[in-house]
C-alpha cells in the first residue's frame, strides 16, 4: 500500500456523507460513525465504493 493521507481520506469521506445526509440521505450518519471509526484498510474499501481516486491521496515526497 503506498503512503496515503489517511486523515485527509477520512475527513473527506465525512464531508462527502455530511453532504447527502443534509440532502436527505439519512442512512449517510450510520456510514459516517462508521468511517469514524474504519481501519485504513477499510477507508479504503469504503473510499472505492463511493468512487473517490485514492491518487488524490497519496503523500507525495520530495526528491531532494
Amino acid at each position: 500500500m503506498e503512503n496515503i493521507d489517511f486523515n485527509k481520506l477520512r475527513n473527506d469521506l465525512i464531508d462527502y456523507l455530511s453532504g447527502a445526509y443534509f440532502a436527505g440521505y439519512g442512512v449517510a450518519i450510520v456510514e459516517i460513525s462508521q468511517i469514524t471509526l474504519a481501519s485504513n484498510e477499510e477507508l479504503i474499501k469504503i473510499a472505492n465504493q463511493y468512487g473517490f481516486n485514492l491518487n488524490d491521496y497519496i503523500i507525495k515526497t520530495s526528491s531532494l
